[in-house]
């Protein structure tokens, strides 16, 4: 099987990694990908939203399945495209992948169909959002309704905060059109946690759980991020929540995205905020999290082609889906200054040392420059373990970073650090 996965960053190496030890798998293609996805498939130089050129590559090297990771082809209809050319592509089609297009479709989805997340209004007049914002108060959650790379999110703690939040979205637009819209929510409390679910239709599987570090700086402090670090299990958050989570939020949204007539096939991610109340959703995302697939995929003991190609098939409801009881930690790199503005090509060094440490070293944002692996962009690198224990991976994980250098590299030094604080494992 030749098998095409779309995507340049972390995310897309882990799911390079785990594919490439499939023995159904014969050819591995990765378009572009980047210089630590080079060591295990070919690269092809066609950028993720050059939907036609994928297309048309995919079918002159006669691909038997390809594997979307970035959100904006989904959004884009690059599932619907490789389908009407006859080309099996594993992901939701346009129409569903609005359940992360649009925060604003999401919300109004979960309240028409009961499904528990913090209350809200949107809105697309300045003066009509900076009134009820005024009205409301803060702590309040200021949320650019379209795609912004995880950035468009701010937790106001302040009024002046939340004035100055909705000002850079709607007025400065920092997101571009995507907060030309906003949702204005109440700050829920709580821990976090992240679920992903393998899903086909009213068919749900879900993942092992996994809890991310959005802020940029240890502590959750600082301006939020694509995600600084994850860690997998979250033995804190009892087995009860999470399946009060699969029953009350997962297996909801996929019967109501049929019953809207946007059936979903695919990964479903939901972000969730465990509440007194219980859990409620803060985001849905419609593909795989990143960097959450870089804890979640090496937990898992089934072939990952077998799960993708019963997805797009329509047997999930008969594919049965193992994992393994080892922990997972991955901690991110970044370039300096991320997630604002941040230089690229600064030489990395040690990746050979730290990967005598752990072979799990995901590239998200580097490029080959002369014989020399460089960073190109704002996350550069997810250095992730394994182990008995999260204090064993943990540790591993901390190690290995302590291998690897580039120019004002910066990492959070408390990733998983919650779970130990919580539970002896």
């Amino acid at each position: 099987m030749k098998v095409l996965i779309i995507g340049q960053g972390g995310r897309e190496h882990a799911l390079v990694w785990k594919l490439k030890q499939s023995p159904r798998v014969t050819r591995l293609y990765c378009a572009p990908g980047n210089a630590g996805i080079a060591e295990l498939a070919t690269l092809v130089p066609i950028a993720e939203n050059r939907v036609d050129e994928l297309v048309r590559f995919a079918k002159e090297a006669g691909i038997d399945l390809a594997v979307v990771g970035p959100e904006q082809p989904l959004l884009d209809g690059i599932v619907d495209a490789f389908e009407t050319a006859g080309l099996k592509a594993f992901g939701p089609g346009a129409d569903a992948a609005l359940i992360e297009g649009s925060k604003g479709f999401a919300k109004d989805l979960m309240k028409k169909y009961g499904i528990p997340t913090a209350a809200y209004e949107s809105f697309d007049d300045y003066a009509a959002a900076l009134d009820y914002v005024r009205r409301k108060g803060a702590p309040i959650v200021i949320k650019a309704d379209g795609l912004a790379a995880g950035k468009g999110v701010t937790v106001a703690r302040t009024l002046e905060d939340a004035e100055a939040a909705l000002n850079a979205a709607m007025n400065q637009k920092i997101y571009g059109a995507a907060g030309s819209r906003v949702v204005i929510e109440e700050c829920l409390a709580g821990e976090e946690m992240s679920l992903m679910a393998f899903v086909d239709g009213e068919t749900v599987k879900p993942m092992v759980p996994a809890q991310d570090h959005k802020p940029v700086y240890d502590h959750d402090e600082g301006p939020n991020t694509g995600g600084m670090g994850t860690y997998s299990p979250v033995p804190h958050i009892p087995q009860t929540i999470v399946d009060r989570a699969i029953e009350e939020i997962l297996k909801p949204t996929a019967r109501a995205m049929v019953l809207e007539g946007r059936p979903f096939r695919g990964v479903l991610y939901a972000g969730l905020m465990i509440t007194s109340d219980g859990p409620k959703v803060i985001e849905f995302n419609a593909r795989f999290g990143d960097p959450e697939t870089q804890v979640v995929l090496p937990r898992l003991e089934t072939d990952l082609v077998e799960i993708i190609s019963a997805v797009t098939e329509g047997r999930l409801a008969e594919t049965e889906i193992k994992w393994k009881p080892d922990a997972a930690v991955c901690v991110v790199l970044t370039a300096p200054g991320y997630p604002g503005s941040y230089p690229k090509g600064l030489p990395i060094e040690g990746l050979a040392k730290a990967a005598e440490k752990t072979g799990l070293i995901f590239h998200a944002g580097t490029a080959a420059k002369d014989d020399q692996t460089v960073t190109a962009g704002g996350r550069v690198l997810g250095v992730t373990c394994t182990g008995q224990t999260i204090t064993d991976a943990r540790r591993c994980a901390y190690d290995a970073v302590d291998r690897i250098h580039f120019e004002g590299m910066h990492y959070r030094t408390d990733i998983a650090a919650k779970a130990l604080k919580n539970v002896t494992d």
